[in-house]
């Protein structure tokens, strides 16, 4: 179906994003206008989940609960779908 096949490539866009966000906030300057680009698109989606799940001893959990999540309900969508 095409929603199912839809959802399925966001939620591949989604991961996606995600771990170029973690790389890149390893490897590249906070200033660089890629890494701002990339901040822009994906903070606003892991500030709601670091209010629920705070760091803990420095380590952001938050890009994991949000992928967690994507897959979660990208998986009911699509089994409610089909």
């Amino acid at each position: 179906m095409f929603i199912s096949s839809l959802i399925a490539i966001v939620m591949q866009l989604l991961t996606i994003l995600i771990i170029v966000h973690v790389v890149l906030s390893y490897f590249m300057d906070p200033f660089h206008p890629v890494r701002q680009a990339v901040d822009r698109i994906v903070e606003p989606m892991l500030a709601p989940i670091r209010q629920l799940v705070p760091p803990v001893g420095g380590i952001d959990f938050s890009p994991i609960v949000f992928l967690l999540l994507v897959q979660l309900i990208g998986n009911v969508l699509v089994n409610l779908i089909n």
